[in-house]
């Protein structure tokens, strides 16, 4: 089985491109989603969210309201905090994940979707990797779009998440496959067929180790 990491900045298009390589086959799995499930009411990530970060941080219902968990972590510095508790439980629910389709389809292509590979370091654990790139003024008004903001709400939540995350261009030299998201779905999905021919034909065959890790 291959084992591949997407990556990419704020709403560069992760998910979209994550979805047309499902079309084609791929097994896929969100790390934003697995995070999610680790932070419900009972998970041992709650308790320590909770614990490191005050109950300021919860709903009514007592599950983490994930903005107000923001407006904690990022604007005071403690997002590397908050990463540490998060990140561990988070790449060992991946691995699991892959194992079991190492198991049920062994000639198979795993993804992991996941904005901070390269600075979580499970970048390392991948045979492959794929970063997706548009421009910033695209982020911006996919960002908008997507929590319904307008555009100057946007662009000071995406250059703050930006300032915490590695740059594409630091993505992209430890990436294999770069996917311009920056024009058309069909110059996306063109993109995303001709890797997808590769990453089937090496999922086939041993894989050389990711020849980026040190």
């Amino acid at each position: 089985m291959l084992k591949v990491g997407l990556t990419g900045g704020v709403s560069c298009g992760k998910s979209t491109v994550g979805e047309m390589f499902v079309a084609k086959g791929a097994h896929l799995i969100k790390a934003d989603d697995l995070g999610h499930q680790l932070m419900q009411p009972g998970q041992s990530v709650y308790h320590a969210i909770v614990a490191a970060f005050g109950e300021g941080i919860l709903n009514t219902d007592r599950t983490i309201s994930r903005p107000k968990l923001a407006d904690a972590a990022f604007p005071t510095g403690r997002i590397a905090e908050l990463n540490a508790i998060v990140h561990p439980a988070v790449i060992a629910a991946q691995e699991a994940w892959m194992d079991e389709f190492l198991r049920t389809d062994p000639s198979g292509v795993a993804i992991v979707e996941a904005a901070l590979l390269l600075e979580s370091g499970s970048w390392r654990r991948f045979d492959r990797l794929i970063t997706v790139v548009c421009s910033f003024e695209q982020k911006v008004e996919r960002f908008a779009k997507r929590h319904s903001l307008s555009l100057q709400a946007a662009r000071g939540e995406v250059e703050r998440r930006q300032k915490v995350q590695a740059t594409d261009d630091e993505k992209v030299k430890i990436s294999h496959y770069v996917i311009d998201n920056a024009g058309s779905l069909v110059s996306t999905r063109e993109q995303v067929e001709r890797i997808w021919q590769e990453l089937k034909d090496l999922a086939r065959v041993p894989v050389v180790p990711n020849p980026t890790q040190k």
